[in-house]
């Protein structure tokens, strides 16, 4: 169940708190696919179903855009906003890439409020983000999202 925050002064709150996990999501080889068509990134590892299977993952994997791109379906299942005028990405701090994800993973983002500011009546969030892969030790990333809030007074 998501949690609901309407102010800067609920998202304060949850300042050093885990905020949750979304529910798993697998990767398709249609949605690798789709994303190579979609971005123009046609590498061989991504869409040579063959190629891959004799590269060094032993199969196709996923783009690491195509995981970070997963972020915002994700983090609705983390996080809602009420009382919004209007929500902006405004960026990422500290992206590593650090496993490669491989057709058929299920991936899980889990969510972590580093900060929260109020830059006159805005709410920054800073959100330690972290996309695990099932079944492996290692992320397929970790960063820091930054989200500007823009709540109704």
């Amino acid at each position: 169940m998501p949690i609901e925050i309407g102010s800067f002064e609920e998202f304060s709150q949850y300042i050093g708190k885990d905020l949750g996990t979304s529910d798993p999501l697998e990767i398709t080889q249609e949605q690798i696919n789709q994303f190579a068509d979609a971005t123009n990134d046609h590498q061989w590892i991504h869409v040579d179903l063959e190629k891959a299977k004799e590269g060094p993952f032993g199969q196709p994997i996923a783009h690491g855009y195509l995981t970070l791109s997963l972020v915002p379906h994700m983090w609705e299942q983390i996080m809602i906003a009420k009382n919004l005028k209007m929500m902006v990405n405004y960026g990422m701090n500290n992206l590593k890439f650090q496993q490669p994800v491989p057709v058929g993973s299920k991936l899980v983002l889990s969510a972590h409020l580093e900060n929260v500011t109020n830059l006159r009546g805005i709410c920054k969030a800073e959100i330690g983000a972290r996309m695990e892969v099932e079944g492996m030790k290692k992320p397929a990333f970790t960063a820091t999202m930054i989200l500007l809030y823009h709540f109704d007074s």
